[in-house]
């Protein structure tokens, strides 16, 4: 542009500039300096150098993350089956229930979900409000779970049996927070978040549920999305969904089930073949 300009003593100011600013962009670095990583261990556990950050002794953990609607639970499972390792997603919340003798519906799993896209009635009754006990109840759960509330109870044992299982088994983790958790704990994972675009999310839960309209279909979504988020915010300090806090995130749309889990495959590399 510059050069197109007639009057030669401001065409040759204006590319003086111009080199000023090319000289100054070509003097930036290229990658990472130290003090640009705000957290170095997140950083050395969350780079894809896979043969760098997994040793030898080391299992195969992937967590998975996904938006309700997206068939990430689905990709997970084929994905498992593929790597021939081990899937797992309410299994972990049932388990620590039986741990806790907690009953199954007086706590809400909302670190993962039951089913990729449970039916409407199911979605009503994850509305009910955690607030409605009585000050009796929560003393005596106050006591019985050693100053936790019920919910942080299962969240901290489902935590000390995640890191368990990762020093025993090569596994796929859905939800639960295990990216984070296991990152806490320096033990080497994958983490991964599937997604779609927001009304191809409504049409597929359509599409898989012929008896919900796209009203309640869009009011599901918006809850899960929300309540996920805030779950995962209040236990990690971090935001769900947000490309920094993954190594892969992948929109489902763009390359069907199938090709989502081809494409993790090859992002795996040599690391699927164990």
């Amino acid at each position: 542009m510059a050069r197109t300009i007639k009057d030669k003593e401001e065409r040759a100011l204006v590319m003086r500039e111009y080199n000023i600013i090319l000289k100054e962009l070509m003097s930036l670095p290229t990658s990472f300096a130290g003090c640009d990583i705000i957290d170095p261990n997140m950083a050395r556990l969350n780079t894809f150098n896979l043969n760098d950050r997994f040793s030898k002794d080391d299992h195969l953990i992937i967590c998975m993350s996904w938006t309700y609607g997206s068939g990430g639970s689905t990709v997970g499972f084929k994905l498992s089956d593929k790597l021939k390792i081990n899937y797992y997603d309410e299994e972990i919340f049932d388990a620590v229930l039986k741990r806790l003798e907690v009953e199954q519906d007086s706590v809400q799993d909302v670190s993962g979900y039951n089913t990729d896209l449970p039916d409407w009635n199911g979605f009503v009754n994850t509305l009910l409000p955690d607030n409605h006990i009585s000050i009796r109840e929560r003393l005596r759960e106050f006591s019985r779970y050693h100053g936790l509330s019920k919910r942080d109870a299962v969240f901290f044992n489902q935590s000390d049996l995640i890191c368990d299982m990762a020093k025993k088994e090569d596994f796929i983790l859905m939800g639960r927070c295990g990216d984070v958790i296991l990152t806490n704990n320096n033990i080497p994972h994958i983490s991964i978040y599937v997604t779609a675009p927001f009304e191809q999310r409504i049409h597929r839960v359509m599409e898989i549920n012929k008896g919900m309209d796209e009203k309640k279909v869009r009011h599901l979504l918006h809850h899960l999305d929300r309540q996920h988020s805030h779950y995962y915010r209040f236990y990690t300090g971090r935001k769900w969904g947000h490309a920094n806090n993954y190594d892969l995130c992948v929109n489902s749309a763009s390359y069907g089930i199938d090709g989502t889990v081809d494409f993790i495959m090859k992002m795996l590399g040599n690391k699927a073949v164990r």
